[in-house]
């Protein structure tokens, strides 16, 4: 069954690992210049998944939360695919900021922009490809479910 089918349900996963392999596993079916939202409260794994969604591109940088440069790219090669990381932790009632961070000049085709904490932005000029959220079940379970 395609990823994207198990995750309208939603996917409990146990550990890191896990949330890497599933992102790792989406890649193949998102379509090129996606937009993903990734809704959650801290700590539930949102940064975790975009490391699955660089492994799946080839990408090996060090992935790490943006939430104070705001936004981190990273491509394997000149001809491969951007993903562009934003964090918007900080930018709560920051009304014009998608303008202020020039973040169109990185979306050149083929990217994927993955974008923590959506909701802090306000309106988005674009319509996500895929709306996740995640959330901690209990200790050490996560889940992660489109919506």
């Amino acid at each position: 069954m395609p990823i994207l089918e198990i995750l309208k349900p939603g996917i409990t996963t146990q550990s890191s690992e896990e949330t890497v392999s599933i992102a790792k596993s989406l890649v193949s079916e998102l379509p090129e210049n996606s937009i993903l939202t990734l809704e959650g409260d801290l700590g539930t794994g949102k940064t975790t998944f975009v490391k699955g969604l660089a492994l799946g591109f080839g990408i090996h940088d060090r992935i790490t939360s943006p939430t104070f440069n705001i936004f981190n790219c990273y491509m394997k090669n000149a001809k491969s695919t951007t993903l562009l990381h934003l964090d918007a932790y900080r930018l709560e009632g920051n009304s014009g900021i998608i303008d202020e961070l020039m973040l169109e000049d990185f979306m050149k085709p083929p990217f994927i922009l993955a974008i923590e904490w959506p909701k802090l932005l306000g309106p988005i000029p674009w319509k996500p490809t895929l709306e996740l959220t995640f959330s901690i079940m209990s200790q050490g379970t996560h889940l992660i479910r489109a919506i």
